[in-house]
């Protein structure tokens, strides 16, 4: 949810998602039944209206504490979950048979460290909301992800000179191939190989763009997968309209300079790292869970390979959107709790499988230890759903269903 207040949300202003509708949605409760007009990719104001609308027709609201943290999750027993609360002041013990944790992975901000200190404006982009701010300043992106160049197209429409700074190259896909949407194009590929998928992926990008050297960015010198790519039509455009200057990685601060690796050196207002965000699951005992370095050994990204009554809902990084898997985890959650499926019994083996079997090949990073495919990885959740589970398609289905916590 957009805000101009600091808060959990990374969204800013003129936020659109950058996965289409057509793999954005949920099977229980489509676009098309939201609303049949809406756009290829919805702004940000759309989307809150679909989950709002979304927790309206299947009666979420009662079920939902609006404005309480939790403070701490203590694992009593396989039966058992002591979770803290506070809410207006006041902290609450209760105790649950079983515990989900759906709280986000894009709220933590991780920021770079370099040699020297910077003394002008510094900041991270989950505190960006809007290019106003920068208007008429001198301002330096870090990163060439999803969020780097955004934030660059965006302010470059109102400062005196943006520049991005990348330490790597980056693979990055227009929003549009033969005019539809390019997630809907790929998807017709889905049934090849992950390798043969990205190279036929590689073609066409280096097809679409030209040699990145007409850019003036840095090379790409992995493969595509082996990096989160990027979605933006816009950095091109802006870069080749001198909006955007490409810069190299940093080699340190003095004051308001910037020193690159090429040794060139430049003087900023403003800094903005899109350096990504920490795995972070404060209420937790760090001796009990702790992912915020390191490998995330779960199995289909949810179950636990020892605590039975754990689940983790959405935390992947899948190449495409990441709200029809959790969709889908949720239903293998429910299906586990009312008995109509029972976890493998060699549940260790798969979770280390995770780790040891990625989908891809990435980079060590961060960001990379619960990269996805998207189709491989809502493929294997189908494959574990029951037949006979409830969704839309079943004739067990109903429009307002009773929703049982």
């Amino acid at each position: 949810m957009y805000s101009e207040k600091e808060s959990h949300s990374s969204v800013f202003e003129t936020t659109h998602i950058i996965s289409s509708k057509t793999l954005s949605q949920y099977e229980d409760f489509t676009f098309d039944d939201f609303d049949p007009e809406t756009a290829d990719y919805p702004s940000h104001e759309v989307l809150r209206n679909y989950f709002q609308a979304y927790a309206r027709k299947f009666d979420l609201y009662p079920h939902i504490r609006f404005g309480t943290m939790v403070k701490s999750c203590d694992w009593v027993s396989p039966t058992e979950w002591k979770v803290t609360t506070e809410k207006d002041g006041i902290e609450t013990t209760e105790s649950y048979t079983h515990l989900v944790v759906a709280n986000g992975h894009h709220w933590k901000p991780r920021y770079p460290n370099y040699p020297g200190e910077f003394t002008g404006e510094f900041l991270h982009s989950h505190h960006f909301k809007k290019a106003a701010p920068f208007e008429g300043k001198r301002v330096l992106v870090i990163g060439g992800g999803n969020s780097a160049c955004d934030v660059a197209v965006e302010t470059s429409r109102v400062s005196a000179q943006t520049a991005i700074s990348w330490r790597r190259g980056y693979w990055i896909a227009p929003k549009f191939f033969f005019g539809k949407p390019s997630d809907v194009i790929a998807q017709g590929t889905k049934w090849l190989p992950i390798k043969i998928r990205s190279r036929l992926n590689q073609l066409l990008l280096k097809t679409y763009w030209g040699d990145y050297k007409n850019y003036g960015l840095r090379p790409i010198t992995e493969p595509f997968g082996s990096t989160h790519p990027t979605i933006n039509d816009e950095l091109f455009h802006k870069i080749r309209h001198g909006k955007v200057l490409p810069r190299m990685d940093i080699k340190q601060f003095e004051g308001k300079k910037v020193i690159f690796e090429d040794g060139k050196t430049e003087e900023f207002d403003s800094i903005i790292a899109c350096t990504g965000y920490w795995l972070s699951h404060p209420f937790f005992d760090k001796n009990l869970i702790d992912y915020s370095s390191g490998p995330v050994p779960l199995y289909l990204k949810m179950f636990h390979p020892e605590i039975q009554n754990l689940y983790f809902i959405g935390m992947f990084q899948p190449l495409g959107c990441i709200w029809p898997g959790a969709e889908l985890q949720s239903k293998l959650m429910a299906q586990e709790l009312i008995g109509n499926w029972k976890r493998p019994t060699h549940i260790q083996e798969l979770c280390e499988r995770e780790v040891t079997d990625p989908h891809y090949r990435q980079v060590d990073s961060p960001r990379h230890t619960i990269t996805v495919d998207y189709h491989l990885f809502v493929k294997a959740l189908k494959k574990e759903l029951p037949k006979n589970h409830i969704s839309k398609s079943s004739k067990s289905y109903r429009p307002k269903p009773t929703v049982v916590t």
